[in-house]
């Protein structure tokens, strides 16, 4: 397997697990049928410049960068603006209505985010859906959104 797509499968396993060791990287992969060792991996790690941050556990987990992650949240907050028509809320459910087009952009920078109120998005063409991991989570959401949209 070449690096560049090895790496993609590193970034898409970043999005969906909290992976504090090396050694989980190369399971995770295995798992996968893609054959890699740990120094592989350590290789990989320093070229993407993977960083570890604090986990909701107590641990470490890697992460991307904090720079790409500020890059997302600006790519958000336009796309958002750009796009918003309006929400609404119930229960663990917040709905987004955006301009047409604009929906699986918007998923895909929110599932980006790594939000912790967040289990999971459904984007179609103008509708966002995301489903949050409790109704405390769904407020927090609420007031991310507002903040998005009203910063400069």
């Amino acid at each position: 397997m070449k690096k560049q797509e090895r790496q993609r499968y590193i970034k898409r396993l970043l999005s969906s697990n909290e992976i504090e060791r090396q050694e989980d990287f190369v399971r995770l992969l295995h798992a996968e049928n893609i054959e890699v060792t740990q120094a592989t991996i350590s290789r990989d790690i320093k070229e993407m410049q993977l960083v570890k941050v604090p986990s909701v556990t107590g641990g470490y987990h890697y992460s991307m960068p904090v720079q790409k992650q500020m890059d997302t949240e600006k790519k958000l907050r336009r796309t958002l603006k750009d796009a918003y028509v309006s929400y609404a809320t119930q229960d663990k459910f917040v709905l987004i209505k955006v301009l047409p087009g604009n929906g699986p952009a918007l998923a895909t920078l929110i599932e980006a985010m790594h939000y912790e109120t967040v289990f999971g998005t459904l984007g179609d063409d103008a509708t966002v859906l995301i489903i949050c991991k409790s109704l405390d989570a769904t407020l927090e959401l609420q007031q991310t959104i507002q903040r998005l949209l009203s910063d400069n």
